[in-house]
């Protein structure tokens, strides 16, 4: 259910669960071992998360895992969801989003726990989970206001508003729109300008900006910045990255 290749320094992770490449709990705990493993890999400066086909990014939970209401099968469920977002969340590599089609629920909350979020044309995303008695338990409820304010994120998940690309792109929900069939190349070619960069340097600012949303307090916060300012020259990459400069060539990251 969860593919990935890797092309260079980019992981390409692909949801394949047809039709409509719904979450289940066995996917979700392969996601998140999939991403801690890709953590642990120095060779890897981005992801990519792409659903396979042409209409869904991803639809959600499985339903289905739902119907006999047993609590105890759905502490699972949420448990493995809750995992997976936050380790992709706090993966030490940048993250992307190639929404290439309908992403709803759980599918929108893995695009929020990524970085950046590209989204095809035709793309459209919604948090409908209360329509059917359920809540984003995916930090979703955390994550979406966070992003685009309180007022669009109560629009579109206590009215069950559903929002078009370019919506979504104006009120701060994704960053780009594309064609259909070229979220994943655009992604790509972000992911390759990340790959010109410190993989550590990348790791702390992704760090460091994730502290306002964690509700580490302002001047702790930039204390921190000046901390690990200097916490790069323990580095070599950083030696590496400023000869490159002085001697106008590109520089060879090694990730340490």
């Amino acid at each position: 259910m969860i593919e990935y290749r890797i092309e260079g320094h980019t992981a390409v992770i692909t949801i394949n669960n047809p039709p409509a490449n719904t979450w289940t709990p066995e996917s979700l705990d392969a996601l998140r071992l999939l991403v801690g493993d890709l953590s642990a890999n120095k060779s890897v400066y981005a992801a990519v998360i792409t659903g396979q086909g042409e209409k869904f990014f991803c639809a959600g939970a499985d339903l289905k895992r739902f119907q006999n209401g047993d609590a105890g099968e759905a502490r699972r469920f949420i448990t493995a969801f809750g995992y997976a977002f936050e380790t992709l969340m706090d993966a030490p590599f940048v993250t992307i989003a190639a929404i290439n089609g309908y992403a709803m629920g759980g599918g929108l909350e893995c695009a929020l726990a990524c970085d950046i979020r590209i989204a095809e044309s035709h793309a459209q995303m919604a948090l409908p989970e209360p329509a059917v008695g359920l809540l984003p338990g995916g930090a979703g409820t955390q994550t979406l206001p966070w992003l685009i304010g309180e007022g669009w994120a109560k629009r579109m998940l206590l009215t069950n508003e559903r929002v078009t690309a370019e919506t979504a792109l104006r009120i701060g929900l994704i960053e780009e729109v594309v064609e259909k069939g070229k979220s994943l190349e655009a992604a790509l070619v972000m992911a390759d300008r990340v790959g010109t960069l410190s993989p550590k340097s990348v790791q702390f600012c992704k760090s460091l900006m994730h502290n306002a949303r964690n509700g580490v307090p302002r001047s702790a916060s930039l204390a921190q910045e000046r901390e690990r300012f200097v916490d790069l020259f323990d580095f070599a990459d950083t030696k590496e990255g400023v000869a490159a400069f002085l001697e106008k060539r590109k520089p060879v990251w090694k990730n340490g």
